[in-house]
């Protein structure tokens, strides 16, 4: 049996763009995203004709977006008929779609189980309908609720549910509704992310400076009267102590109703952690097929065009050649190094020494000598086991500023672990 390997899908359509969203997604009439369904599936069946790609055993699928629950049936079908003519598809694999609530009734889940879809992912976000529409959800908490339930009644038996803290005017109390209404939902899985202000955005427009201020003072009441004045009428973002709130409340309500933080924003019950994400945080193959997606095969990078135009003008001889990708890039020994610690740091069990030195054929105690020392001196960092059995992990304090700690694992010009310049490795 070939190595196994994973697929995305991107479908970038959705019904209305959220008012913080940065991924590549927008409205589309139908006719469009019929004609970049059958692109998707022509570049599907020209991957899975490349040397080797037949040989690898495809594990995990996840259907991302934009609103891949916006598809037809048929089209869904489309998709993963393509998958399985193209590659080795294991029995087990894990199928993950993601859904918004509004595109998804009972009906629509019991077609994608059909179909072979076997996880769904559902973004709430937010149990409070005011905070939802601050977002831009098209959605509202009772359409989520419908959704929820359809999708159970459809026979899913592993569900993914999206929330989000952080968001303008929320309130620890309001966050712990949320919490609480997901956690009696009972789903297998819960991705708990703080809002981001991301550039290009609406919502960079409207909090971009003010999250600026609210990072230099800290909370909105230190805020200079003459600045805050600038923001009259717009709702606050919780300062960074209401935040750092929210995150612990997360943690620790969550884990006493039963669920396992196996990474550093996401919950599972016991044997339901998303296997394709785990993938990514592991270094493992993956291959992104559809408008803007990203893969890593091999120790290479490369990216579809983010050209709608471009993606639907490919033909299956474009797709053949690799007409469609718009970046390559092969990872050096330090680059996966670097990713091989600052992505699996992420997750809570942390990295095994003797996975590094099989990987690359240097103890990880030598590469990374200075960088553990420091991060354990300072208590984000620790260590259990001895020798090649060693892992090392995050504490809870080096969760909370990961960000910072895994930094330190960027590899500098001159490294004493390596005894030499990283152009050597």
């Amino acid at each position: 049996m070939g190595e196994s390997l994973g697929l995305y899908l991107h479908i970038p359509f959705c019904a209305g763009k959220c008012l913080y969203c940065d991924f590549l997604s927008f409205p589309a009439p139908e006719e469009t995203r019929s004609l970049y369904v059958r692109r998707l599936s022509e570049e599907i069946r020209a991957c899975g004709a490349r040397g080797g790609m037949r040989e690898r055993i495809v594990d995990t699928v996840f259907i991302g977006g934009g609103t891949p629950s916006l598809l037809l049936q048929e089209e869904t079908e489309a998709l993963l008929e393509a998958v399985r003519a193209s590659f080795q598809v294991a029995a087990d694999a894990e199928i993950t779609m993601e859904a918004n609530p509004g595109s998804l009734g009972r009906a629509a889940a019991g077609r994608l189980r059909e179909a072979g879809v076997t996880r769904l992912s559902l973004g709430l976000q937010s149990a409070c309908d005011r905070e939802l529409a601050r977002l831009g959800r098209i959605h509202t908490c009772r359409a989520f609720l419908e959704s929820f339930d359809g999708a159970r009644e459809a026979g899913f038996d592993n569900l993914n549910v999206d929330l989000m803290s952080g968001l303008p005017g929320q309130t620890a109390e309001s966050f712990q509704k949320t919490l609480a209404l997901a956690a009696r939902l009972g789903p297998e899985h819960i991705s708990a992310y703080s809002l981001i202000i991301e550039e290009g955005t609406p919502f960079y427009e409207t909090y971009g400076a003010m999250k600026a201020d609210l990072e230099r003072y800290g909370e909105w009441e230190d805020i200079p009267l003459r600045r805050r004045a600038a923001y009259q009428g717009t709702l606050p973002l919780p300062g960074e102590t209401a935040d750092r709130e929210m995150y612990h409340m997360t943690r620790e309500f969550l884990m006493g109703q039963g669920y396992s933080r196996y990474e550093i924003s996401n919950y599972a019950k016991n044997g339901r952690e998303c296997r394709h994400n785990i993938r990514y945080w592991t270094g493992g193959d993956y291959l992104g097929l559809g408008l803007g997606a990203a893969s890593l095969v091999d120790g290479t990078r490369f990216t579809v065009t983010r050209s709608l135009e471009e993606y639907l003008g490919q033909t299956r001889e474009d797709f053949l050649l690799g007409r469609q990708y718009r970046g390559t890039h092969t990872l050096s020994a330090r680059e996966k190094m670097e990713e091989f610690m600052f992505l699996g740091l992420r997750l809570t069990r942390g990295v095994e020494a003797v996975c590094f030195s099989r990987r690359f054929g240097k103890p990880l105690a030598s590469v990374y000598k200075d960088a553990c020392a420091r991060l354990m001196g300072e208590g984000l960092l620790a260590a259990a086991g001895e020798g090649d059995g060693r892992r090392y992990y995050l504490t809870e304090r080096g969760l909370d500023v990961s960000n910072c700690a895994l930094a330190e694992f960027l590899l500098d010009e001159w490294n004493t672990g390596l005894q030499g310049k990283r152009e050597s490795l």
